[in-house]
């Protein structure tokens, strides 16, 4: 189901937009994935299941090709341009992520198709389609580098250099812009009647998603600092993140401090309970509520250290649990698969049971980062096969006989 209607459809050729199709097949869309007819790099990328790598056993493959029909095809060839112009011409978008002028030096780009008028062309490339580093190359790391989001991670002490997420952070938030572009061009499609190419840089997609580095420098010209478990400032400020009683550890969203003086009369009547209030009962210290947490007043600063004593006496949980009862936006630091069997978790259905070819059991994969009432959205079909859905798109819809693919197979076409 989902708000989108499988009578979208949408090619997705080249590594790069695999998040973009990804979210566009988890709302509905049609989205076919074409690969060469070795099959792409995400099938041949970690983990796999079992740990025994097989091009159908690549758990990366199954979350991002899932609800995807898939394809073999290689437009290099004269025999691959023709079906792969006979193709687009059966789709409403393309997100073409071979790299910059990659298929319009093979007559198979988007300046190919000038005539066909409603098609919605999204190029998502390392650098863009133009300008001096057009044709370097990138990976996430550098990405994440050369954007500047790493600049800001990492632990209070500089000596250590900068680190990065695991996961592939730059490509999914160059995805996430490519898809809200598409969604824009279709919307506007929809008053004229005509697509558009779109132009999407993973570099100025991760530059775009800085927090509060670019502000920071742009009004202030101050330049932020990396703080270890809590963001990046110009100035240092005293630690979020906290080791419990059990050892495993808080993070107290602004050190603690409260921002309204009926969440500070519940924290000091909780920190009474524990005989761990030592001085904040004084009345400046609920006055520097107040102040900015720019300004990192002594009041301010001590309230954190006096919170932060107090929350390690607990243990993780407590601490999590009873800030969150007095609404202060507080967690405990889990290791990624404790969230597998959380309550919150199951009771909204975030967690999906996939299926992966050849593998007999489910494994599970987090689903949509949001709902909709009336068009929900769900797990259609499994990550594809290699070349799967060949002669369901090329036979059956656009001709192809069953002995003209043998041939193309044969040619190394399909």
């Amino acid at each position: 189901m989902g708000p989108l209607t499988e009578e979208l459809r949408v090619l997705e050729i080249g590594d790069l937009g695999t998040f973009c199709g990804k979210l566009l097949a988890d709302a509905g869309a049609d989205v076919i994935r074409v690969e060469p007819p070795e099959g792409s790099r995400i099938r041949r990328t970690g983990p796999f299941v079992d740990d025994r790598p097989a091009s159908s056993g690549s758990l990366q493959h199954a979350y991002y090709s899932s609800n995807k029909r898939g394809v073999t095809l290689r437009p290099e060839t004269a025999d691959g341009r023709e079906l792969w112009s006979k193709l687009v011409r059966t789709a409403d978008v393309v997100i073409d992520s071979r790299g910059p002028g990659v298929l319009n030096a093979i007559d198979a780009g988007y300046e190919s198709f000038d005539d066909y008028r409603s098609l919605v062309w999204c190029s998502l490339t390392p650098f863009g389609l133009d300008g001096p580093w057009r044709d370097w190359l990138t990976d996430d790391l550098v990405s994440l580098a050369l954007g500047g989001p790493m600049t800001s991670t990492g632990y209070d002490d500089h000596e250590l250099p900068p680190i990065r997420s695991e996961g592939g952070h730059a490509f999914a938030m160059a995805g996430e812009y490519a898809t809200i572009a598409i969604l824009s061009a279709l919307l506007d499609r929809e008053r004229t009647g005509e697509g558009q190419s779109i132009d999407v840089s993973v570099h100025e997609a991760t530059a775009a998603t800085v927090e509060g580095a670019f502000p920071n420098w742009e009004y202030l010209g101050e330049l932020v600092q990396r703080q270890t478990g809590r963001h990046a400032s110009p100035t240092s400020t005293p630690p979020w993140q906290y080791q419990c009683a059990d050892g495993e550890y808080v993070i107290l969203m602004g050190g603690g401090v409260p921002r309204d003086t009926r969440v500070w009369d519940d924290l000091i009547a909780w920190m009474r309970e524990h005989d761990a209030v030592e001085d904040l009962d004084d009345e400046r210290y609920k006055q520097a509520i107040f102040q900015g947490p720019r300004r990192q007043s002594p009041e301010r600063i001590h309230i954190q250290e006096v919170v932060g004593r107090f929350v390690q006496r607990l243990t993780a949980e407590e601490a999590y649990r009873g800030g969150q009862a007095i609404h202060l936006p507080w967690g405990k630091v889990r290791r990624p698969e404790e969230n597998l069997d959380d309550a919150h978790w199951a009771d909204r259905g975030f967690f999906w049971e996939v299926e992966v070819a050849g593998l007999e059991r489910t494994v599970r994969v987090p689903g949509a980062p949001y709902r909709f009432t009336r068009t929900p959205l769900e797990w259609r079909r499994r990550a594809p096969l290699l070349g799967e859905h060949n002669f369901e798109l090329y036979a059956g819809e656009l001709g192809y006989s069953t002995e003209s693919l043998q041939t193309l197979a044969g040619l190394d076409v399909i």
